[in-house]
C-alpha cells in the first residue's frame, strides 16, 4: 500500500496553493444534493431494471466495492457482522428497505460497520441546508455505530485531509485504502478518497 501521507485525494484536486482555503466547503451546492434528484434517478433505474434487467450504475465502479471487501477480509470482519450501507444507491436487494439516514433519530443502533460510497458527497451538495445536513449525518453516524465499530467512506468530493478533519470528533483514523492515482502538472492525486475510521467515545 502506498504511503498515505504522500498522496492527495479528491476530485482530481491537489493541494490548494493557498493552503486549503476551507477544509469544509470548497464546492457549491448542486441539485445532486437533493433528495428529489436521487429519488427521480433511482426511479428511472428501477424502471430500466424492470424492463430489461439492467442494474444501473455502480457508484465508483465495482472496484470500490472490492476495495472495501478486501479490507474487511484482511481486517477479519466476521461474516455475521451487522453492516449498514448508508445510502445504498440502487442496491437491488435493498430496494424495498427505506429509511432517511438523517432522520433515523436513534432507530439504527449497534452496527459493526457503516459503509458510505457517495452519500456524504451528495448530502454535502444540498442547496438548502448544507451545513445542517453534514451535522445530522455525523450525529446519525455516531449513533448507529458500536464503540470501536468501523466506518468506511469513499468520496469523490472530499480529500483525505478534509475527511480527517470532518470525522476527527468521535472517530479515529485507521487507514487509507489504495485508489487509482493520476499525475497532472507534476502533482500526483486521486479522483477518489477511500478511508477507514473507528468509532471512539
Amino acid at each position: 500500500m502506498e504511503d498515505a501521507t504522500e498522496s492527495t485525494h479528491g476530485s482530481g484536486n491537489t493541494s490548494d496553493p493557498e493552503g486549503d482555503r476551507c477544509l469544509y466547503n470548497d464546492f457549491g451546492p448542486s441539485k445532486l444534493g437533493t433528495k428529489e434528484y436521487w429519488e427521480d434517478a433511482y426511479q428511472k433505474e428501477l424502471e430500466t431494471f424492470k424492463d430489461i434487467g439492467d442494474v444501473g450504475e455502480i457508484w465508483f465502479g465495482e472496484e470500490s466495492m472490492s476495495r472495501v471487501l478486501r479490507w474487511m477480509d484482511k481486517a477479519k470482519i466476521p461474516e455475521d457482522a451487522a453492516i449498514l450501507d448508508i445510502g445504498t444507491g440502487n442496491g437491488a436487494f435493498l430496494v424495498e428497505l427505506e429509511m432517511d439516514f438523517l432522520k433515523c433519530q436513534g432507530e439504527l443502533k449497534d452496527f459493526d460497520i457503516c459503509i458510505d460510497k457517495g452519500t456524504f458527497d451528495a448530502i454535502s451538495l444540498n442547496p438548502e441546508n448544507m451545513e445542517e445536513g453534514k451535522k445530522l449525518y455525523l450525529h446519525a453516524l455516531k449513533d448507529c455505530l458500536k464503540d470501536k465499530g468501523f466506518f468506511a467512506i469513499t468520496s469523490c468530493n472530499w480529500t483525505k485531509e478534509q475527511l480527517l478533519v470532518r470525522f476527527s470528533e468521535g472517530f479515529e483514523f485507521v487507514q487509507e485504502l489504495p485508489t487509482p492515482s493520476f499525475q497532472f502538472g507534476g502533482k500526483i492525486g486521486n479522483s477518489v478518497s477511500a478511508l477507514i475510521f473507528k468509532r471512539v467515545h
